[in-house]
């Protein structure tokens, strides 16, 4: 396994809308293993390929604390959203030491393909929910102050993207 660089806020590559994975071979799965290993080194809880350069539909996450469990979702795409939402501080390893509030769905619904190229639906809420939301959008090109609303965003841009 391997270390990834992770790219920084200012890196055009966030901002890119990431390609649908075609077939799962032997490169996908390293992809997945380096990313985890990754996210886990810069102690996060979640990691987009396109924050490593890398422009394919793939998360990996957190899944579980306790056991040092990560699951790798390609091609995720959520299909349902409570219309409950919830605030809650977010950060983000192409955003180092920067933590802001931003509205999400409590629960979701997502249908991917794991490394082995089943099917799976993942239904959950909370962090996890979060979790997702947060690298999904990553994948479509939206870093996550661009949830915020107009003047929290240009607030942020000027105090953090000199």
């Amino acid at each position: 396994m391997a270390l990834l660089g992770i790219k920084k806020f200012n890196d055009k590559v966030l901002s890119k809308r990431a390609k649908k994975i075609r077939r799962i071979d032997d490169k996908i799965v390293q992809l997945a293993r380096d990313m985890a290993e990754t996210m886990k080194s810069g102690r996060g809880v979640g990691l987009a390929a396109n924050q490593v350069g890398v422009m394919k539909r793939i998360i990996v996450m957190e899944a579980d604390f306790k056991n040092q469990r990560v699951l790798a979702l390609i091609n995720p795409k959520i299909v349902r959203r409570s219309r409950k939402k919830e605030i809650d501080k977010e950060g983000c390893l192409s955003f180092p030491d920067i933590y802001i509030d931003i509205k999400r769905s409590r629960k979701i619904k997502v249908k991917a393909k794991n490394i082995k190229g089943e099917n799976v639906v993942v239904e959950t809420e909370g962090l996890m929910a979060r979790v997702i939301q947060h690298e999904i959008d990553h994948l479509n090109g939206i870093v996550f102050y661009k949830r915020l609303g107009l003047i929290k965003r240009i607030l942020f841009k000027k105090k953090y993207l000199k």
